[in-house]
């Protein structure tokens, strides 16, 4: 009884700190420029409107409609993903991007692996592709990234690609660190992009390695 108490009052923190988290990044996004919606974001091919479509399509698609997309996209979820990214963002307004987010801030929505602690990920991790993207100054609350960093596991970094090989990352802003060998110093929210297959603007990190997670001028 104990452990399933623990698990509802656990679940219960996740899914206020995932409306939090929401709620924070529509009110973000309502005082973006035009010009900013329009740049790069962290996400390859993606301009922070494509970024901000996809952080609602799970809201906004029923079951049916999903697999559906999936069936035209010939089973590959990361084509179907990037062709209703690029619809959604153009078909909607900015400020109905903004809305989606807020408006569904409590949606129960999970991806198909993770359960909570991965819909926080995805929201979290998304919103940084556009902050760090646009070298806004938002940090992520500690209680969030804590839920996130401490759910990393070998298999979510080969899920998304994040070669993490010989590396040691270790969290400057925070009594964290996930690895072993060379270091790799940076903050927390910066490192948690990393698991998640990010690389980052130059200058956000330190060590030896890091050249390996820093994006060319090219990319940026």
């Amino acid at each position: 009884m104990e452990n399933v108490t623990a698990l509802k009052g656990k679940n219960a923190d996740v899914r206020a700190a995932i409306a939090a988290e929401r709620r924070e990044l529509a009110d973000l996004f309502d005082t973006l420029r035009t010009g900013q919606w329009n740049e790069q974001s962290l996400c390859a091919g993606w301009r922070v409107r494509e970024v901000a479509a996809h952080m609602s399509m799970g809201f906004r698609l029923s079951l049916p409609r999903t697999l559906g997309e999936l069936v035209k996209a010939h089973g590959n979820l990361h084509l179907m993903t990037d062709r209703l990214a690029r619809r959604d963002a153009a078909v909607h307004s900015t400020t109905a991007l903004a809305a989606f987010l807020r408006d569904n801030a409590h949606h129960p929505w999970t991806p198909p692996v993770g359960g909570l602690t991965a819909a926080l990920g995805h929201d979290v991790v998304h919103g940084l592709d556009i902050t760090v993207a646009l070298g806004l100054d938002r940090r992520v609350p500690e209680d969030r990234l804590r839920i996130l960093l401490d759910g990393i596991r070998p298999s979510g970094l080969k899920f998304f690609g994040a070669d993490l090989a010989g590396v040691q990352l270790c969290a400057d802003d925070l009594d964290w660190s996930y690895g072993s060998g060379s270091p790799v110093f940076g903050a927390a929210q910066d490192l948690l992009l990393l698991a998640y297959g990010r690389r980052l603007p130059d200058g956000r990190l330190r060590g030896e390695p890091s050249n390996r997670f820093t994006r060319s001028a090219e990319e940026a």
